[in-house]
């Protein structure tokens, strides 16, 4: 595990996401070119992706790179994630393996894993991520993991950011919406923690039983008080959102009948109110609370096409900054000259 890896937001300090949120306006405005010449970002998705896999390859080809993409299973081989496992099964290639050899390659290591088991206690620990890191002696960037996804929250805060300019002492609400599965807590909990570290006052808005993990709730709270801001939780969608200046809108499962998809569907069931509406929308702080989403998004079951498609949304603004707060973020890593 190399000290610049980018595995979770909570890692690096406020100062440091603020200096990559500040290099990532400026990538943006076109004040940066080149940097990351003859270097090479190898990508392993065990998991689809659309903005995630485009924008790191758009990113590395923008300033001189190159992105080497696989995917276990499909172009390259299964991989054993377990340690001490006996490989006598499908999987041919154990991750300690791959990591080491594509770090011999490459001058980073890009890896995305969902949760694959039924045990949440397992699950949390981030293992798939955290061995690529500990097996590679070079920097590992985390596309999404049981527990995180950062590079959706550096573009969370990047579009807090532009959208509300200072941003200390306003309003975010993490608003949960019904959804037809139960999808991982990663996204969420990063995007409350990146408005966390820009100062905000944090809600985060859900039904009984969809509390996120108590450590990711503890943290949230913790990193929101120590730069100014406050945190409350609220079982009631159209009371949180109340004077918010920005609405978060995300789907995530009960950790509470985490593997139990049966269970958690009864859980769910005679939930679908929970998404946002123009009434709802209405209640923000002068009705013009942005509106936020990592996509994709479930048009009328999560957000209403009339917010979607409303002056409201940053939806598209959100995803384009997934780009420019990549190649923030591989210029910081791997670059090879001084973008400051």
């Amino acid at each position: 595990m190399t000290d610049r890896d980018f595995l979770a937001m909570e890692d690096w300090s406020p100062e440091e996401i603020g200096a990559l949120l500040d290099l990532a306006a400026r990538v943006k405005r076109g004040e940066v070119s080149g940097g990351l010449e003859k270097k090479v970002l190898a990508m392993v998705f065990m998991d689809p992706s659309l903005r995630t896999r485009s924008s790191f390859e758009t990113g590395m080809f923008l300033h001189g790179g190159h992105a080497a993409v696989l995917e276990p299973g499909k172009g390259s081989w299964a991989l054993e994630t377990e340690e001490g496992a006996v490989m006598d099964g499908t999987a041919v290639e154990h991750i300690a393996e791959a990591a080491r050899v594509l770090a011999r390659y490459a001058d980073a290591l890009a890896v995305r894993a969902f949760p694959r088991g039924t045990d949440w206690a397992q699950e949390r620990e981030d293992r798939v991520v955290r061995d690529f890191a500990r097996y590679a002696d070079k920097p590992v960037i985390n596309l999404e993991s049981s527990r995180r996804h950062p590079c959706q929250g550096l573009a969370d805060a990047m579009t807090l950011r532009e959208k509300l300019g200072e941003t200390r002492g306003k309003r975010f609400v993490l608003s949960w919406a019904w959804h037809p599965k139960p999808l991982p807590t990663a996204v969420p909990a990063s995007a409350a923690i990146a408005a966390a570290m820009l100062g905000m006052d944090i809600v985060i808005a859900r039904p009984e039983g969809y509390d996120l993990d108590p450590d990711d709730t503890a943290l949230i709270r913790q990193i929101a008080r120590q730069n100014g801001g406050m945190f409350q939780l609220s079982g009631d969608c159209d009371d949180a959102l109340v004077g918010a200046d920005a609405v978060y809108v995300k789907s995530w499962g009960s950790l509470e009948h985490f593997g139990r998809p049966d269970d958690e569907a009864e859980l769910r069931r005679g939930l679908r109110d929970w998404r946002l509406t123009v009434p709802r929308l209405r209640n923000t702080r002068g009705g013009k609370g942005v509106v936020m989403h990592c996509l994709p998004v479930r048009r009328n079951v999560e957000i209403d096409d009339a917010v979607l498609d409303g002056p409201n949304s940053a939806v598209v603004d959100e995803a384009e900054n997934r780009l420019h707060a990549q190649r923030a973020l591989l210029l910081e890593l791997i670059g090879t000259r001084t973008t400051r």
